[in-house]
């Protein structure tokens, strides 16, 4: 099957051939790690909305989001509140992925001493768009339960949920979607939780094809990157201002960002 991959306004040849089966008739958008950013979270929302304006498919659009919804940016608890209002629309059929931080968030509440690395890399401005303050990166076991048992409490239930409800992969038609990548040599249903979750050089070096087109988000790039292996969707959007996603539809491919 030939893809037309239309990056930067333009339509590009992507594959020909390969292991791509399309969408199976849905019209599905990727969105990439948004970290905190809800700015963005909302102007990549108002660009699919205008993407969708002449689209008269017979069933909802799919929304996959490929996880770290939070940390790194200040807007964490807005992030999960939009992504909430979203599910109770029904506009869409949305897919939501687990993240290597949401796993982090997750293992400081069950073990607030062995999770306190998350606080370095993201963690205590989760907390803060939770209204709860970031223990010091030196405190103590007991500092550290006080600070989950804070979080706990400021966390609403409905969040918590989420982020325990939240999925390792979704596949529709030819496309598999997980935060990371896949462990070469192994089948997506034998893939280990942390190289969905964390995988780089393995995934990202090697060139086994699969028998679908892997699109992820985890490892940042400058523009998304696709190949006739795998999609990458993460344009750093805390740092960068720009969230990016990826419209599948057929045998087309269309980036959006913001």
């Amino acid at each position: 099957m030939a893809v037309a991959a239309e990056l930067n306004g333009g339509a590009e040849p992507w594959s020909e051939g390969g292991a791509l089966t399309g969408t199976e008739g849905r019209r599905v958008y990727a969105i990439g790690d948004i970290h905190g950013r809800d700015d963005l979270l909302a102007r990549i929302l108002a660009r699919i909305d205008e993407d969708l304006i002449h689209w008269a498919g017979r069933e909802k659009p799919v929304l996959v989001f490929l996880g770290d919804y939070v940390d790194r940016g200040l807007q964490s608890r807005a992030v999960v509140d939009r992504l909430l209002d979203l599910a109770e629309t029904g506009r869409f059929d949305l897919r939501f992925l687990k993240g290597n931080h949401e796993s982090a968030l997750l293992d400081f509440l069950d073990n607030p001493a062995g999770g306190a690395a998350w606080l370095s890399f993201g963690g205590a401005e989760t907390l803060f768009s939770y209204g709860v303050r970031a223990p010091a990166l030196n405190a103590s076991a007991d500092d550290l339960k006080l600070a989950a048992r804070a979080f706990a409490a400021a966390l609403p239930g409905a969040h918590l949920a989420f982020f325990k409800s939240l999925a390792l992969s979704a596949q529709i038609g030819g496309f598999v979607f997980v935060h990371a990548g896949l462990r070469p040599g192994r089948a997506l249903e034998d893939q280990d939780e942390n190289d969905l979750l964390t995988i780089r050089d393995a995934f990202l070096n090697s060139r086994k094809r699969w028998p679908y087109v892997v699109v992820h988000g985890h490892t940042p790039v400058d523009a998304v990157q696709v190949d006739d292996r795998r999609i990458a969707v993460d344009t750093g959007a805390y740092a960068t201002g720009r969230l990016s996603a990826v419209r599948l539809d057929g045998d087309t491919i269309r980036v959006l960002n913001t």
